[in-house]
């Protein structure tokens, strides 16, 4: 039997994120349009005596290493489905920001799952790994597929989707995290008394991402969280101004935030736009990168 297993994984950027109004569960439907993007967590995992979870790289002191980290649900349900001891070490390499909207729990859950499976042999189906990542987390089902998908319910109902061509991206980290459940309860609160609408993907944008015109993309792209992320963190106003003057065609929060997300004209365009980012002295970090990226994929 394989003694280690390590799958890569990706963040995500919701390029649309329509949000309806709370469900009885306390969930909202969404229309979620998420897009893979080139910044990955690693998850490796080794046969061990009893299961436990480590981390390494930015923000890692923020990871939880009990048995609430969604790596270690992913191996805990597994190993309860098939009747195996989750005697694992669940080592997650991170580069995708804690915190940050951009589904890095989410992707390590999913690693974890097709890591364990492969470290296993149990051969689960995907509908069977879909279904786990459902119940793990509405972003989870998207981190194991990749590419381009609209998630609808709470966001685990994946339908795939065409990308014509390669967008490029920069990401500006916040010096502090949000909570996507503050963030959703923030919505909740600013849109009490209104009828929110039903949440429905714009046809616009399925057809800009299909086309892989980043012009036509940049005119579609939206998320009804970004007043909410917006009121809990102000200063993310000046982040997203910076970018826009830097030349990105959008600037947009990514998911419930605090990272903010723009749609650069080309490769060159990206890099001219984090050092501008930088330089303005409103975000941590920046990153370049490109989308649509695979899925968690056995290394």
């Amino acid at each position: 039997m394989t003694e280690t297993v390590t799958v890569r994984v990706p963040a995500k950027v919701n390029v649309q994120l329509a949000v309806g109004g709370a469900r009885p569960d306390g969930f909202h439907d969404l229309a979620n349009v998420f897009l893979a993007v080139g910044l990955y967590d690693e998850v490796t995992v080794t046969a061990a005596d009893e299961l436990r979870v480590t981390c390494a790289g930015p923000d890692a002191a923020q990871v939880p290493l009990d048995r609430t980290n969604l790596a270690a649900r992913a191996a805990v349900e597994l190993a309860r489905r098939y009747g195996i001891d989750p005697a694992v070490h669940l080592h997650i390499d991170k580069d995708i920001p804690v915190a940050g909207g951009m589904a890095g729990g989410s992707a390590d859950g999913a690693g974890a799952l097709l890591a364990c499976d492969a470290l296993w042999g149990t051969n689960a189906s995907r509908d069977e790994l879909l279904g786990i990542c459902a119940e793990l987390g509405s972003d989870v089902p998207f981190s194991l597929v990749g590419g381009a998908a609209l998630g609808t319910g709470r966001g685990e109902q994946l339908r795939a989707l065409e990308v014509g061509g390669t967008f490029h991206w920069v990401f500006a980290m916040a010096e502090r995290g949000l909570s996507t459940p503050a963030v959703f309860r923030e919505f909740d609160r600013m849109n009490h008394g209104l009828r929110v609408p039903e949440p429905v993907a714009s046809q616009d944008l399925l057809d800009a991402l299909a086309k892989g015109d980043a012009g036509a993309l940049a005119r579609t792209v939206s998320n009804d969280l970004q007043p909410a992320a917006l009121s809990l963190f102000p200063a993310l106003a000046d982040t997203l101004a910076a970018g826009r003057a830097a030349g990105a065609l959008a600037a947009l929060v990514s998911g419930s935030g605090p990272t903010t997300a723009f749609l650069a004209p080309d490769a060159g365009s990206a890099k001219t736009i984090a050092g501008a980012l930088l330089a303005s002295g409103t975000c941590r970090s920046a990153r370049v990168t490109q989308s649509p990226a695979p899925g968690a994929t056995v290394l």
